[in-house]
């Protein structure tokens, strides 16, 4: 494909494109996130246990994972852009759906209806970005979509937690769905439509077989698990530390909770800075570090101390952002059927969140944070052990480099 029509770096579509997709995964991630603070509220005005609480996030990240790998394939027929717009415009109504909810029930089936829509964006935007983009402005394209998309997973979450503290939880999701349908207006006026795509008709059954070719690679196995290691640990931590801080002796607010996803900065820092570390120094010889970290934070976690417990939460983020980062460029740089891979590595990735973060609750409403505690540190020393299996792995060399597959945003 040549790249005379290719969005050039520094040209007006290249900022049209970089306000689009910016705006785009801010959306996304605000809407996916923003009930985690939210939580503990729902567990008192429906008079339902911590277990069931989480499913408003994880029945929403375990529907998307199974999306996301047909979403490619109606993006394939329907074109890129159309199938973004739509996500974007149906994911916001669905959350001011979600701020009406009558009953718990109904509340649950706009956040599974939610993560059938919210596939779209994750799945088709790198696609747009490799296809429309030069080759020299891809870089910068991915770069600033995965700083939306952090910034949305941030945001989604502190804004929803202080705003429900000062104006109650309807509110909140109010005023998030606002927030993402006038992104989804933006992203409609202006992202320029594709000029490089041709849509093209892939069968659904071979779409489907072409996800069993990076199974017969060892090394993606493990980095599949990795993916379900890590966004479980992460989202399981954040899902029942609100209710412990609520409680006593703690007593915090649902805005001093909200808040506390400010060290999701942290993490922000080290996607690049430790991605940048496994480019030099490679990624067998780093990854086990984050693992390490992660299963350190975990630990802190167990302390009363408060500080200790904040401290531990930074080390935490900053490991599972660091960690995220690298696995998802290994596979990218591993596979050679990259995007069946990128689908099965969000896969496992989300799917993780669903399967750990609903049996942590369980052991929350039996044991307390030693219960979800235990559940997690046990999975991070998995984690740091197949990591440090990794370092034996044999490398495959790729003959050009290969972004992230995914935002470093959960």
């Amino acid at each position: 494909m040549s790249d005379e029509d290719a969005i050039t770096l520094g040209s007006a579509a290249f900022r049209r494109v970089n306000v689009a997709l910016f705006g785009a995964g801010l959306s996304t991630f605000s809407t996916l996130y923003c009930v985690q603070p939210l939580m503990p509220a729902f567990s008192h005005h429906y008079e339902v246990s911590p277990a069931d609480s989480a499913l408003s996030l994880s029945l929403t990240t375990g529907v998307l994972a199974v999306a996301m790998l047909f979403a490619g394939t109606l993006a394939d027929r329907l074109g890129r852009k159309p199938v973004m717009t739509a996500s974007l415009f149906l994911s916001a109504l669905l959350v001011l759906a979600t701020g009406l909810a009558p009953d718990w029930r109904v509340l649950l089936v706009m956040r599974a209806l939610l993560g059938i829509t919210l596939s779209g964006v994750p799945a088709v935007a790198m696609a747009y970005i490799n296809e429309e983009l030069h080759v020299e402005a891809v870089g910068l394209g991915m770069g600033l979509y995965i700083g939306g998309s952090a910034v949305g997973g941030m945001s989604g979450r502190l804004l929803s937690g202080v705003l429900a503290s000062l104006f109650g939880w309807r509110m909140a999701l109010a005023a998030i769905g606002i927030g993402a349908l006038i992104a989804a207006f933006a992203f409609w006026r202006f992202l320029p439509p594709s000029r490089r795509f041709v849509p093209h008709h892939v069968a659904w059954r071979t779409s489907l077989a072409s996800l069993g070719e990076p199974f017969q690679d060892r090394g993606l196995r493990w980095l599949f698990a990795e993916g379900f290691l890590l966004m479980g640990i992460f989202v399981t931590y954040y899902d029942y530390l609100g209710y412990r801080l609520m409680a006593a002796p703690y007593h915090f607010s649902e805005a001093a909770v909200g808040l506390l996803f400010s060290v999701y900065l942290v993490g922000i820092f080290s996607s690049s800075w430790m991605g940048h570390k496994a480019g030099r120094l490679g990624r067998r010889r780093v990854f086990w570090v984050a693992l390490a970290l992660l299963l350190a934070g975990v630990a802190v976690s167990f302390c009363t101390q408060i500080l200790l417990i904040l401290l531990g939460m930074t080390v935490l983020t900053f490991a599972f952002f660091g960690g995220h980062s690298i696995a998802s460029s290994w596979v990218g740089r591993r596979a050679q059927a990259k995007a069946p891979a990128a689908s099965l590595y969000l896969f496992f990735y989300y799917l993780g969140s669903a399967f750990v973060s609903t049996g942590g609750g369980i052991l929350y409403a039996r044991w307390g944070w030693s219960g979800a505690g235990g559940l997690i540190c046990g999975l991070a020393g998995l984690g740091l052990l197949i990591a440090w299996h990794l370092r034996t792995l044999v490398p495959v060399h790729a003959l050009t480099p290969v972004a992230s597959i995914q935002p470093s945003e959960p």
